[in-house]
């Protein structure tokens, strides 16, 4: 995120957005040109400069790639909802698994919501975040969190939703209608 207006500290825009899969195997990383001017870069935090952005694609591409992306899939993340927000697409919320929401983690952090870089030392033993923001290296830190929990993540999927669609073939699985049989002539 950077800071836009003429409040940058109070108002943000996407800068960049970037997708990993279940293994943290990169399948997209893009900068966004912010629809605003950018009036604070945020480097030393975000990593992103004005060169960055200059190649950058429009949101309404990246806005599009993403939700293509998504269509049908079970999106993992930590707090997922700002992520959703900022690229002003929706998923289903069945589908969605957020570490930073997930019971076990935020007992981690007596009740409340647990930072993503706490979690990647505590858990993990990994640091992340230790100067300029990397969206990947996020990405990457959240899914060895949610494998490591994954029973209970769809544990508490199945109390709240019921049983999980069939996630191999994305919820597209079609039944053969129950009746009569229709014959060869």
């Amino acid at each position: 995120m950077v800071g836009v207006g003429p409040t940058p500290d109070n108002e943000s825009a996407l800068a960049r957005v970037s997708i990993v899969n279940y293994h943290g195997d990169q399948i997209y990383d893009s900068f966004v040109q912010p629809k605003e001017a950018v009036t604070d870069y945020r480097t030393y935090v975000s990593g992103i400069t004005p060169k960055l952005l200059q190649q950058a694609r429009t949101f309404e591409i990246v806005q599009a790639d993403v939700a293509a992306l998504l269509q049908g899939k079970i999106l993992i993340g930590h707090s997922v909802k700002n992520d959703l927000e900022a690229l002003l697409i929706g998923h289903p919320k069945r589908d969605i698994r957020d570490t930073s929401r997930h019971p076990a983690y935020r007992q981690l952090a007596g009740g409340k919501t647990p930072g993503l870089k706490r979690l990647a030392k505590q858990i993990l033993e990994v640091d992340i975040q230790g100067g300029e923001h990397s969206s990947i290296e996020d990405a990457r830190a959240t899914m060895p969190l949610f494998r490591r929990e994954k029973s209970a993540f769809e544990q508490e999927h199945q109390k709240r939703w019921g049983a999980p669609r069939n996630t191999e073939t994305n919820g597209a699985q079609k039944e053969r209608p129950k009746g009569k049989k229709k014959r060869k002539k």
